[in-house]
């Protein structure tokens, strides 16, 4: 199958906090005690925390196969 170019989505390898926040809908605070936690990874540059993308849908696959098991 031949793919074109604007079916391809390219994932970021890192977002804002303030987009972590709305991906996740966690509050930031949360965010904040899951990069403190190490369940987030997250890289500095200059005065900007980035976290990385992949942390995230980790995260989320987590919760998403906690919520999934049932109880």
């Amino acid at each position: 199958m031949i793919e074109r170019a604007w079916e391809k989505r390219i994932e970021p390898l890192t977002v804002r906090i303030s987009t972590a926040v709305r991906i996740t809908g966690l509050s930031r605070s949360r965010i904040y005690e899951l990069i403190q936690s190490g369940d987030l990874d997250t890289v500095k540059v200059g005065r900007a925390t980035l976290v990385q993308y992949s942390s995230l849908k980790l995260l989320t696959g987590n919760y998403a196969s906690v919520a999934d098991d049932p109880i």
